[in-house]
Formats: C-alpha cells, sequence, structure tokens
C-alpha cells in the first residue's frame, strides 16, 4: 500500500482545522497546529515526513508571513499553501508572501485539494518509465 502524503494545517480557527483535517484524512496524514509557533514546532518534529503545508496569514504571536518565511529559509523546497480571509491583509503587512500559492476565504475546498495535489506533483514528478 502506498503511503500518504502528510500536511500541515497551520490555523487559529479551531473550526477551519477540524473542517480541513477531516476533509483531507483520506487522502493525507494530517498534522494540525492552531498557532504559528506551534505549527513550526510540528514541522520541525516531523521534517522528513511534511510533503506540504497549508496555513492561516493573520493569527496571533507569529503570523503566517512569520511562519513561511521561516520555513522557507530553513526548508526551501517545502510547499506552502497560505489562505487569508482578506487579500488586504498580505499587502497591510509589508513583506512579501513567499508561499506557493495563496487562496482567499472562504475558498472550495476541491480547489484547495487540486492546488495541493499540483504543488505535490511539481515538487515530485512521475519518473519516466524505462
Amino acid at each position: 500500500m502506498e503511503q500518504k502524503p502528510w500536511i500541515l494545517i497551520i490555523d487559529d480557527s479551531m473550526e477551519i482545522v477540524a473542517a480541513l483535517k477531516s476533509f483531507f484524512e483520506r487522502n493525507y496524514e494530517v498534522l494540525t497546529a492552531h498557532d504559528g509557533f506551534e505549527g513550526l514546532q510540528t514541522f520541525e518534529q516531523h521534517e522528513t515526513d511534511i510533503s506540504l503545508v497549508i496555513t492561516d496569514v493573520m493569527m496571533p504571536e507569529l503570523s503566517g508571513v512569520g511562519v513561511i518565511s521561516i520555513l522557507k529559509k530553513k526548508y526551501p523546497g517545502v510547499p506552502i499553501i497560505a489562505i487569508t480571509g482578506w487579500r488586504g491583509e498580505i499587502d497591510a503587512t509589508g513583506n512579501k508572501l513567499d508561499a506557493d500559492q495563496i487562496l482567499e476565504k472562504p475558498f472550495q475546498l476541491q480547489d484547495l485539494d487540486r492546488s495541493i495535489a499540483r504543488l505535490l506533483t511539481d515538487r515530485n514528478p512521475p519518473s519516466l518509465p524505462g
């Protein structure tokens, strides 16, 4: 049996984390965190397993902008999807958001699922026969 890819979901909304975990755990091993610091700690504990990170942009303590910046410096190959309730948040931070994909809330779960599949395929292209 093929091993499922691991994804890490970081969001301060318990409802969003629960909904995303429930939707994606059929096809992925899902780890969750409820703030940026917990997300970084979880990533470091499972860095060799995690294939992709989904993070909210605006969170208390350590924002998604900070999480993305730290992860991209330490682990430049990890694909990251940023989710945000308001696109203006990204510009208001004054920081360049180095996410591989940005989705505005509310989004369709199928759109997020397609983004995950595309980023994982881009990261691990299928090998050619022969």
